[in-house]
């Protein structure tokens, strides 16, 4: 059984350059969040095009790993040309998280600082490792892990799609993890993750019945944290993966 719910909000913005989206065929689904990048509008068009793109490509899944190679691969080169045509290389881009979920396994793949949270039996067991200047900070033990929320250069991004990439793959796929259990994913954007910790996180979840009631439940923990800030626009999905 798999349940799962979306949420996305402007904030304190004008406009919300966050996209969601989802997919299912058949018994395999597949779950895109991006946060777009470049303003004036930039980052919305981005953010749009490679949702759009990531979900179109789901129709031709044979693989968990080839779909998600396949479709960030696809998704970056329709920004690239978008760019081209509207004579913007230097703005609208996007960071992006994917999850596939199938059958027999969940694999995921990011770009940037959108971030998954992998849950099993209650407990963060991995989330996906930003590609910051505060997370390099963090990982060379110069910050604390913590600190990375609102630190200075939390906005200096290493990796997004849209970035000229001389070759070179701007994603990571992550190994896949079988499903077993109950099993559960929060993808977000920077916006919500900045105003809620992991802890909480957990404990909301433990708290929560269905997976709507834990985005509802940290929603309003990202709102009560993000009171008086100039909050940016923020996104969620969360999904739930239930073996009987």
């Amino acid at each position: 059984m798999i349940t799962w719910k979306l949420l996305t909000d402007k904030g304190m913005r004008d406009h919300n350059e966050d996209m969601i989206g989802s997919r299912q065929i058949g018994n395999r689904y597949c779950f895109v969040l991006a946060d777009g990048l470049g303003g004036h509008g930039k980052g919305e068009v981005a953010s749009r095009l490679v949702v759009n793109e990531i979900l179109a490509e789901f129709e031709t899944y044979a693989t968990a790993e080839e779909f998600l190679k396949r479709a960030l691969l696809r998704a970056q080169t329709a920004l690239r040309q978008e760019q081209e045509a509207m004579n913007c290389s230097s703005e609208m881009k996007t960071t992006v998280v994917c999850l596939v979920v199938d059958e027999k396994q969940m694999q995921w793949a990011f770009c940037g600082d959108s971030r998954l949270y992998y849950i099993y039996k209650n407990k963060i067991r991995q989330r996906t490792i930003d590609h910051s200047v505060p997370q390099v900070l963090a990982l060379s033990k110069q910050i604390k892990e913590k600190d990375i929320r609102f630190h200075e250069d939390r906005n200096r991004l290493l990796r997004v799609l849209g970035t000229e990439d001389n070759g070179k793959q701007m994603f990571e796929i992550m190994p896949p993890v079988a499903r077993k259990g109950k099993q559960k994913f929060l993808m977000c954007s920077d916006g919500f993750w900045e105003y809620i910790f992991e802890k909480d996180m957990e404990k909301l979840l433990k708290t929560s019945k269905t997976s709507e009631e834990w985005i509802q439940q940290m929603q309003k923990a990202v709102l009560e944290n993000g009171r008086g800030h100039d909050m940016d626009n923020y996104s969620a999905i969360a999904v739930w993966v239930d073996e009987k």
